[in-house]
């Protein structure tokens, strides 16, 4: 099935498009998200370590005050810590060399904990006397001169308490700062992509022949930029096509003058030569006037489809009942598919109106139904329908005549091409040109179809433009 109109641009897909604001700005965002979270890995083990370090100096002095105490001291010395650092997270223990419990709150010696006054973390796994609350501890150790082993730990809730705090602030203003970057790259890309749906909207209408058009600048931006290059490309291309149409109407024109003449000569000729017997010089002579009629035919074809592709577009529109225009042309050449014997079979449905050009909608279908006519054999049967589809009317030829080959559909919608097997059917192979022309103006679509031999010309009366 082949249709007349040229092929539009690619349809909008069904996902939805983001602009490039929109991809940088997430792709920012999730830079800046992965940032904040080694930020907050390197600050918590930054504040982690500086903390235990201080942590360290502390115990190593309450290390060294314990060594001025004398040995059979310390366990009382460990005591009296402890009753006046309630409100402290200290815990102490002091050891055997073989382990036991002398004094102190912790009553074993942690797992792993060398007696070498160095600071390790436990969490969770001091053993301290009932009723404490075993903490993550800072612990350190050492082993004195008579072989006890003094065991020093310092609770680190608050230092995970801080850390804790600073890692959830940045947390948070990672997230509102993410959430920030990403609701602003989406209102970004809502005011771009409503920019580029309106050049999108702007370059159907210059794809489907409204050189007038021009894209919307305003902004000063790279979309600006861009669009003030295709408008000067658009004002050069429209300068250029209309230099070339102008050249070529008016040599149609001027030779369509001449043209006339010539065929008024030689009607001139022919009354002379009326009363001769020379058969072949009249021959010769109406030879040269069917000729000369085609010229002038394709002359005035070709200005006639100038004509309607210089028309503004939707200027003159009207409503249009299809009906009553169908009713009409099928009236006017049913006598015509009389005289050759042709079945003339209309079906019309009650149909919605149209908005369009009443004269060139008439202008388009008659030259349909002349060549359905034209190519249909004597006896032959053409059967036109009028139907109401989803979208507006729908108008279908049907002919029984040598029919379109498929490889020649689109051939034949361009101006002058006559196919090989109806050559020997008089015309000038532009018919099917205005019919093209006029299509385009409506933004309808003319689709060629059915079986060899034999030809279905569908006319989809509804505007087709991708919005």
């Amino acid at each position: 099935m082949t249709e007349t109109r040229s092929a539009p641009p690619p349809a909008e897909p069904s996902r939805r498009w983001h602009t490039t604001a929109f991809r940088w700005l997430s792709v920012y965002a999730l830079m800046f998200a992965l940032s904040v979270m080694a930020l907050m890995g390197f600050i918590g083990w930054l504040v982690t370590t500086t903390m235990e370090g201080d942590t360290d100096v502390v115990m190593q002095w309450q290390l060294f005050y314990f060594d001025s105490v004398a040995d059979e001291k310390l366990a009382d010395a460990i005591e009296r810590r402890i009753d006046l650092g309630q409100m402290h997270a200290n815990f102490y223990g002091l050891f055997t060399a073989d382990g036991r419990h002398i004094a102190g709150n912790i009553l074993a010696v942690p797992r792993g904990l060398p007696p070498d006054r160095t600071g390790h973390t436990f969490d969770r796994t001091l053993t301290l006397v009932p009723g404490e609350p075993v903490p993550v501890v800072r612990a350190m150790a050492e082993l004195r001169r008579n072989g006890q082993e003094l065991v020093l730990a310092r609770d680190l809730t608050h230092v995970l308490r801080i850390r804790q705090t600073m890692i959830h602030a940045l947390v948070g203003a990672g997230v509102y700062c993410l959430s920030i970057g990403i609701a602003s790259g989406f209102l970004l890309s809502l005011r771009q992509m409503r920019r580029v749906r309106a050049i999108r909207r702007v370059t159907l209408k210059i794809a489907q022949g409204d050189l007038n058009q021009r894209l919307p600048v305003g902004d000063r931006d790279e979309l600006d930029m861009l669009a003030q290059l295709v408008n000067h490309m658009l004002d050069e291309v429209e300068r250029l096509m209309n230099e070339v149409k102008g050249a070529s109407d008016g040599i149609a024109h001027d030779l369509r003058t001449p043209l006339a003449h010539i065929r008024t000569l030689l009607a001139r000729i022919a009354e002379r030569t009326g009363s001769l017997d020379d058969a072949s010089i009249k021959g010769m002579v109406e030879q040269a006037r069917t000729e000369t009629d085609s010229l002038l035919d394709r002359f005035r074809a070709m200005l006639r489809i100038s004509e309607i592709g210089a028309l503004k577009r939707r200027a003159g529109f009207g409503t249009v009942d299809m009906c009553s225009l169908i009713g009409e042309l099928c009236e006017l050449y049913e006598p015509l598919a009389e005289q050759r014997s042709i079945q003339w079979i209309v079906h019309l449905d009650p149909v919605q109106p149209i908005q369009g050009d009443r004269a060139l909608l008439f202008e388009a279908c008659s030259n349909l139904l002349d060549n359905a006519i034209k190519f249909s054999p004597d006896g032959g049967m053409v059967h036109i329908q009028l139907t109401q589809a989803p979208f507006g009317p729908r108008l279908g030829i049907t002919d029984n005549g040598p029919g379109i080959p498929v490889h020649e559909r689109e051939a034949v919608l361009q101006r002058f091409y006559r196919s090989d097997h109806t050559r020997h059917i008089s015309g000038s192979g532009l018919g099917l040109g205005i019919v093209t022309a006029v299509m385009r103006v409506h933004d309808f679509v003319l689709r060629i179809s059915g079986e060899f031999p034999g030809t279905t010309m569908t006319v989809e009366c509804w505007p087709h433009t991708l919005q």
